[in-house]
């Protein structure tokens, strides 16, 4: 009977301190295999490492449609380039 109270207790004290969890907001995700019921990933920060996760196992990888960057952070296809490239004049 203290075994099953310990128990419950336990079971209630982390019910109270429980913290939702929040999703990942990475721009890459990996989609493994091909049916509908195969498991995704949309914790990369790069394509490279989606790819890397993905060769091997079987999938692809693709742009995550619900990545928001953080504020005041530029996309990576946004930045300005900096070159000697000249404008013919």
């Amino acid at each position: 009977m203290k075994i099953l109270l310990f128990a419950m207790g336990i079971l209630a004290s982390t019910a109270v301190l429980h913290t939702s969890a929040q999703a990942q907001n990475y721009p890459w995700c990996a989609y493994y295999g091909g049916g509908a019921n195969d498991g995704e990933n949309c914790g990369f920060s790069t394509r490279e490492q989606c790819m890397t996760t993905v060769s091997g196992i079987g999938g692809f990888c693709a742009l995550n449609t619900q990545y928001v960057p953080p504020a005041g952070a530029a996309h990576p296809s946004h930045r300005p380039r900096h070159g000697s490239h000249k404008h013919p004049t």
